[in-house]
């Protein structure tokens, strides 16, 4: 299983062992975790993935789970890498790809996150955990944390789509509505945590979800032969995704199984809340908190990600770029990609189509350079979004929080 070695803080470096629950570091920072990948090196090889399972714990070496038994799984990982030539021709693109994360349990990419780090808390001993969540983290965590026999708490924005309170109640978690966002659902856990018996798998302050996340660097590598794209689009609300790939991504060079060569990384957010877009365009090495933060894509109303710096260091390092789109363009980019290519996409993962869109017409990526967007979840969590898109005076309302689509 595991060659997990020890954890590393992101910001100072300091050292921590790796057999106990914790958070982030003294000094603030998100630990990561490290591995003992000489001896992965030595003990595993590509082929052994010929005879491994077909979700994310196929990368189990570079995992942190250290007996099969303690794994708590649904099936997630190993998703679609489809190629995009309906959608490549409206945006003149040749070699144009989606990862399509919709297809994971609990419909989004952090099924992957939230059945590593559920897996460890509970490895480590935790019987309550608890997070705030734009929502799709809030459904995960909660399918993940009933499977495994423990009791979830979620902090969620009083807004939040119908269908993540309703997945959340019906998983038995324990559902708190704040007025605000997702930073003011953080702050009251916080609160209410210190005096309650609750591990924090927040995004970033356990060591754990990054890990889940960064098989979709491993799964897209295996699936373009060990070779990589050009560029990677990725809707960066919080950024793990992006981070853990790049992590992942180094993991590997280190595996001797991919060379040096990396894509451009690229950050999407929305134009209603796009702290690392400022961030990347200002020069600085961290974000500053995003005022009235407001987006129909709940994922990326994330107004001062906890990572900013782990996220700009690898867009500037692999030349990448951190870039905004509308709601508007997200929600016609959604309609776009599901008239030409049949993906009924999140807002988020429209944002990349848009994104796509522009950086084409820049000449910032090349209309022949083999390009990957990523999306991140399904489209049908977002029906109030879309509604704003195609409802028609006295045909369909939306019933809050109740979920029911009922005539008017």
């Amino acid at each position: 299983m595991t060659t997990l070695s020890h954890l590393e803080c992101s910001l100072c470096s300091k050292r921590h062992e790796a057999c106990q629950l914790q958070n982030l570091c003294e000094c603030g920072g998100p630990l990561l975790a490290r591995y003992d990948l000489e001896t992965a090196r030595r003990n595993w090889n590509r082929e052994w993935l010929l005879r491994a399972p077909a979700t994310m714990w196929r990368y189990a070496p570079v995992l942190p789970v250290s007996k099969p038994e303690k794994i708590v799984s649904l099936g997630e990982g190993f998703t679609p890498l489809l190629r995009a030539r309906r959608l490549g021709a409206v945006l003149g693109a040749t070699d144009l790809w989606i990862k399509d994360e919709a297809n994971n349990p609990t419909g989004s990419f952090k099924a992957r996150g939230l059945s590593c780090a559920v897996s460890m808390a509970a490895e480590l001993g935790a019987t309550s955990v608890a997070l705030p969540s734009a929502g799709n983290a809030a459904g995960a965590l909660a399918s993940y944390a009933a499977a495994a026999g423990l009791k979830a708490h979620v902090f969620l924005p009083s807004d939040v789509p119908a269908a993540n309170y309703m997945e959340c109640r019906a998983a038995g978690a324990e559902v708190t509505l704040v007025q605000g966002l997702i930073s003011d659902c953080g702050k009251l856990m916080a609160e209410r945590g210190k005096t309650q018996n609750w591990f924090d798998i927040g995004t970033l302050r356990e060591p754990y979800r990054i890990e889940g996340k960064k098989t979709m660097g491993y799964e897209l590598a295996e699936q373009f032969q060990w070779t990589l794209p050009s560029a990677i689009l990725y809707p960066a609300g919080g950024g793990v995704g992006l981070i853990g790939m790049w992590k992942a991504f180094a993991e590997m060079e280190t595996l001797g199984w991919i060379g040096p060569q990396r894509p451009k990384m690229i950050a999407v957010q929305a134009a209603g809340c796009q702290p690392v877009v400022r961030a990347y365009e200002s020069g600085l090495e961290r974000a500053e908190m995003w005022p009235d933060a407001s987006t129909i894509a709940s994922g990326l109303r994330v107004p001062k990600p906890l990572g900013d710096h782990l996220m700009l260091a690898a867009i500037r390092a692999s030349n990448g770029c951190s870039i905004a789109v509308t709601d508007q363009e997200m929600l016609d980019a959604g309609v776009t990609l599901a008239s030409s290519e049949g993906l009924f996409a999140a807002p988020e993962g429209a944002a990349c189509v848009a994104a796509a869109g522009k950086l084409f017409a820049s000449g910032f990526l090349g209309l022949e350079e083999k390009i990957v967007l990523f999306n991140t979840g399904t489209g049908f969590k977002y029906l109030e979004a879309y509604g704003t898109r195609f409802r028609k005076p006295g045909a369909w309302a939306f019933d809050r929080l109740g979920g029911l689509i009922t005539p008017r």
